[in-house]
């Protein structure tokens, strides 16, 4: 099957580093925001938005509380899906596949990277849980800034999730809503891929 153009190349993870690296000299905010998709124990989806930190050679990595429902809903089912769109370029990708923990020497590089607020913050949040107040989060992340000092350490409870993908859709816009898409699809993590147009 002939790609070419935006959809050229035989490395699925090159590609779309290729069209975020595009993406990010176009978007006004945040060229790396990704609808994340979960599900909870009773097959309920659940969508939010989180910052992809990473393509890999074989993965897409992000961070986040452990204890959080995505963290919570991953760790039970280790599958995950997202999606992200460009405005600007009339583009998406859309992943799916199973999760791997990356809690490790990458994370703590990671959250090293972050402003201090940023891990003050990480320490504060009981994220996804109930809160009082917004004053009450201030104070209690005040009080950690004199427990933790200038440089604290990542907590355990908080990481990232590598996806590993069974599944990459390339999107572009097409006319008269004739768009092209590509899927790239292996039965596991370590089979070849396989390569179909998709009609839009």
């Amino acid at each position: 099957m002939e790609r070419d153009g935006i959809f050229a190349g035989d490395d699925p993870f090159f590609l779309a580093q290729s069209w975020l690296d595009e993406a990010a000299l176009l978007e006004p905010n945040d060229p790396n925001a990704i609808a994340l998709a979960t599900v909870d124990p009773e097959g309920l989806p659940n969508v939010r938005m989180v910052l992809l930190k990473e393509i890999e050679a074989n993965a897409f990595v992000f961070y986040t509380n452990y204890n959080s429902k995505k963290g919570q809903e991953i760790a039970v089912t280790q599958k995950a899906a997202f999606v992200v769109h460009w405005k600007s370029l009339r583009r998406q990708i859309r992943v799916r596949g199973i999760t791997e923990r990356e809690d490790g020497a990458q994370a703590d590089a990671y959250y090293k990277s972050r402003s201090l607020k940023s891990r003050l913050g990480a320490w504060g949040s009981d994220q996804s849980q109930p809160l009082e107040s917004r004053m009450a989060l201030m104070a209690k992340v005040a009080k950690l800034a004199l427990i933790k000092g200038t440089d604290p350490e990542r907590p355990l409870f908080w990481g990232g999730f590598r996806i590993v993908p069974l599944e990459i859709e390339f999107w572009a816009d097409g006319e008269f809503r004739l768009h092209n898409r590509f899927q790239w699809r292996r039965d596991s993590v370590d089979a070849p891929w396989e390569v179909k147009r998709l009609n839009p």
